[in-house]
Order: C-alpha cells, then sequence, then structure tokens
C-alpha cells in the first residue's frame, strides 16, 4: 500500500517514519522545500508536488495546523484527481464543522475521509505512541487502522465524522484544566515551603497524578487559546453550560512554559499577579 503524507514537520516526519518502518511505500509532500528534504530518507520519498500523492497513495494521512490548511490540502487533493478507494485522513486538530464539510466534498468525488486527530503531543510521535481519535465510517476506519497503528497505540472509533474532533476537544479540555490545578496546587506547596518540584514527584506516586503532571517540565502551552475556544464553541453550540471550563479558559491564558520552570525550579512564582515566594510553614499557619 502507498501512503501519502501531506505537512511533514517534526510530528508528521516523526508519523511517516513510523509506517515506512511498517514496511509502506510513504511519499511525502511539504510547502517549506526545506523541511521536506529533512523528512526525506529511511523510506520517506520526497514528493514535487500533491499530483503525486492524490494519483498514487491509497490513504492519504494529513498533519497541518489549522482549519484553512486541511481545507486547502484536502481541495488540491481533489482537484488533482485521486484514485479509487481512496481514504484521505486528517490527523490535525481542526472544528467538527470543518470535518463534516470536507467529508461532503470528498464523498462527492468517491473518496472516504476520516478524522482522526492524535494525543500525546510530539514525543508520542516520536515514539509511535499516539492514540488517533477516528470520526468517519466504520468500513473506511478499517481500511486505514493499520496505517495509523504504525504511530499509535490505539486507534479509536468515536463516531460518525467529526466525532474524532470531538474526542481531541474533550481531551483538550481534561489537559488545560489540568495545569490550571497542577499549577495551583503547586504554587500552594511553595508557598508553603516545599519544593515545588519535589511535590511534583511525590504527586506522581499518588493518586492525583495526571499524565500533563508527567510532562508539567515540557508543556509548552502552544495551542491553549484554540483549544479552549473550540471547547466552549462546542458547548454553546451544544446547547451547555460549562462554569468550570468557561474559568479554566480564563485562568490557562494566563499560564505559560516560563511561569512552569520558575515554579518548578525558581526562587519564586507569579499567578494573577501575585509574586508568591516559598516560606517556612510556621510562619504561613502562624499568620493565619
Amino acid at each position: 500500500m502507498d501512503v501519502g503524507f501531506v505537512g511533514v514537520g517534526a510530528m508528521g516526519a516523526a508519523m511517516a517514519g513510523h509506517v515506512a518502518r511498517a514496511g509502506y511505500t510513504v511519499l511525502a509532500f511539504d510547502m517549506d522545500p526545506a523541511i521536506l528534504a529533512n523528512a526525506a530518507g529511511e523510506g520517506v520519498t520526497a514528493a514535487d508536488s500533491l499530483v503525486a500523492i492524490a494519483t498514487r497513495c491509497e490513504v492519504v494521512v494529513v498533519v497541518v495546523s489549522t482549519d484553512d490548511q486541511s481545507r486547502s490540502v484536502v481541495e488540491a487533493l481533489l482537484e488533482a484527481g485521486t484514485r479509487e478507494g481512496q481514504v484521505i485522513v486528517i490527523a490535525a486538530t481542526n472544528h467538527p464543522l470543518t470535518m463534516i464539510e470536507l467529508n461532503g466534498a470528498c464523498s462527492a468525488e468517491g473518496v472516504g475521509f476520516v478524522d482522526a486527530p492524535v494525543c500525546f503531543g510530539l514525543k508520542g510521535a516520536i515514539d509511535g505512541d499516539l492514540v488517533s481519535l477516528c470520526g468517519g465510517d466504520a468500513q473506511d476506519i478499517m481500511r486505514i487502522e493499520p496505517v495509523l497503528r504504525s504511530y499509535s497505540r490505539s486507534v479509536e472509533h468515536m463516531g460518525p465524522v467529526g466525532c474524532g474532533q470531538v474526542g481531541k476537544s474533550c481531551n483538550n479540555m481534561m489537559h488545560w484544566a489540568a495545569c490550571v490545578a497542577n499549577y495551583e496546587t503547586l504554587l500552594l506547596a511553595k508557598a508553603c515551603g516545599i519544593d515545588a518540584q519535589s511535590m511534583r514527584k511525590t504527586l506522581l506516586k499518588c493518586p492525583a497524578h495526571n499524565t500533563t503532571l508527567e510532562r508539567w517540565d515540557s508543556t509548552r502551552f502552544t495551542w491553549h487559546e484554540k483549544d479552549m475556544d473550540m471547547a466552549l464553541d462546542l458547548s454553546q453550540q451544544a446547547g451547555l453550560t460549562l462554569p468550570l471550563f468557561g474559568l479554566v479558559d480564563q485562568l490557562v491564558k494566563r499560564l505559560g512554559p516560563d511561569q512552569v520552570k520558575a515554579l518548578l525550579y525558581g526562587g519564586e512564582a507569579e499567578y494573577l499577579g501575585q509574586q508568591i515566594k516559598s516560606r517556612n510553614l510556621s510562619d504561613v499557619v502562624s499568620s493565619c
């Protein structure tokens, strides 16, 4: 089977490499020639245009960043003339409505479509340990599952097209809520004289353990605004009131990797305009 990858930045290149090592013929394309050249090799062949991928590949995995980029890629693939039985897979995190619209365009051309965003980020891509959350027809997902398993620990069928993105949004909500909870928890520890990094390591052994806390040192806060905007937009369209996540949306925008670094390793940390220094517990409780 020939597999195409469109978008071979850090994550896309890692995913394409796993698919090639699984024995598939992998053809890759990226708008940036330098990124494409860097991804080529070890079984991944660079394509000079999307036409080759559209006409040769049975499965096309799209690993881009935005809804507009996904639209542009899918439209270009369909215009190039796809091969019979092809399935286009969107591995990006996009809005469910975009997936439904693109599925309609693909269906009109006899092309399968699956939204399959992934969890566990760049490290998961490098390790081949992602989780693919899929929305689409069961037959299409069955067809692409062996390819997805090349870079995924698990492939989950969440429902029809768009449900993969809903599943990813649910995961992102928990992740960003955990970011806020972890920060406030470790801030209290620091304020009471416990080293925040030591507290983190201890909590990883306790029921408070969470995967976000495991990766706390490398959390980059790259997509928190986009992720929370999508989650709250979906909740409004569903007629749901989610007051906790309205608050998470506001609080997580006040956090970033520099603040986490200062909390874990610095002498003091900042939160909502407060400068928090480590103090002796006896001083803290005696001031109550």
